[in-house]
């Protein structure tokens, strides 16, 4: 198994250079960039101060900003060399800072292969820069919105293994009768419903929409000044307040599927010859069922809990933070999209796929504990 672990680990490299490299090139290829999101604020912004002021006539006269005419060249080529899509060069000999003001210096353009392995090389040892636009740490910022996503993801999964459980052991006992088959109709029917739906019909129904004030719109607590205020007790308990919400709106896919493995992993078990050998013994179903069918059958969904954990994780977590205004990683990300913020884009991907893989590794090894029979030598 060690051999197994490191080689896994080992391939973890060559991939997240794969994935990291595919998005870059298709970032490289859609429209627009940070220089020109960054150019379009501040153009932006320039026309409505001189709106303002009384016309653009006004401004440029006043020797203000001419924000309808462009920004200036050398204004766009330090934010380059800022962002990282170029270099100062400078003359052989010369002493000091170099800047774009130096005559002995230039403006050099990097190429987006050597940018590529610049950002790779600074990535695998967790530098990840600063923000284009927030002028923060982009480590610090994922370390803060991370707990977030977690908290939806974990909760999430715990509850929908707590539901289906039970429930797909109903089903598979009760296989064919009238309780099978209504309850499959509410799974099929809840797998149905997009998750992004059914926060919105949460939202509408639970938080003010249109019928009932029961659970709060945004947050996953109360304001600062409020919170404060609160007994340890009921932080916990407006907390819980918070995430019900959320919490139900991910788990509507979750728990579907996972009820769904459940019963047809005992329907598996229940036809093996093993079971009618305890049962010709004399065992009650119930001594057949939970002494004998119950730990085989459960093996792959408590080894699947790693992998089910990430799939919510990353399923909808973007969608339900958006919606309940969650400062998330998925909210974190979809905002650098909209704002071209590179550094964060690229950090979130990065770290998504690591956690990932390494989520896929620790459910691999999850079989192995569970199940003796499973191993990881080679075969001839």
């Amino acid at each position: 198994m060690p051999t197994y672990i490191l080689r896994r680990i080992l391939l973890m490299i060559p991939t997240l250079i794969g994935v990291m490299l595919i998005n870059f090139a298709l970032t490289l290829a859609v429209p627009g960039g940070p220089i020109e999101t960054l150019s379009a604020r501040l153009e932006g912004e320039g026309e409505a101060s001189d709106k303002l002021q009384g016309g653009s006539e006004t401004t440029e006269e006043a020797g203000g900003y001419k924000g309808a005419r462009g920004l200036p060249p050398e204004f766009l080529d330090q934010i380059e060399v800022e962002f990282g899509f170029a270099r100062i060069v400078c003359d052989t000999g010369f002493v000091g800072t170099p800047t774009l003001k130096d005559t002995a210096c230039r403006k050099e353009k990097i190429g987006a292969v050597e940018r590529f392995f610049i950002m790779m090389g600074k990535y695998l040892t967790f530098d990840f820069g600063e923000s284009y636009f927030r002028g923060e740490n982009v480590m610090t910022l994922i370390a803060d919105k991370l707990p977030v996503s977690i908290t939806l993801g974990l909760w999430s999964t715990l509850l929908a293994y707590l539901i289906s459980i039970p429930l797909g052991i109903r089903k598979a006992v009760r296989n064919g009768s009238s309780f099978d088959v209504w309850t499959s109709g509410i799974i099929i029917a809840a797998y149905s419903i997009p998750s992004l739906l059914f926060a919105v019909m949460l939202m509408v129904v639970f938080a003010g929409g249109s019928f009932f004030r029961i659970f709060p719109l945004v947050g996953l607590t109360s304001p600062q000044e409020v919170w404060d205020q609160l007994t340890p007790m009921g932080k916990v308990l407006d907390y819980l307040w918070h995430i019900v919400l959320p919490v139900t709106a991910q788990l509507i896919t979750a728990f579907t599927t996972l009820t769904l493995l459940t019963k047809n992993s005992f329907l598996d078990e229940i036809g093996k010859q093993y079971v009618m050998t305890a049962r010709s013994k004399g065992l009650s179903e119930h001594q057949v069922l939970y002494g004998h069918v119950f730990r085989n059958a459960m093996m792959i969904v408590i080894a699947g809990f790693p992998a089910a954990f990430i799939g919510v994780f990353f399923g909808s977590s973007l969608f339900i933070e958006k919606i309940f205004t969650l400062d998330g990683l998925g909210l974190l990300g979809f905002n650098a999209i909209v704002g071209r913020d590179y550094p964060i884009i690229f950090a979130t991907l990065y770290v998504s796929t690591l956690l990932g893989m390494a989520i896929t590794l620790i459910s691999d090894l999850t079989y192995m504990l569970i199940d003796p029979r499973i191993d990881f030598e080679a075969r001839k």
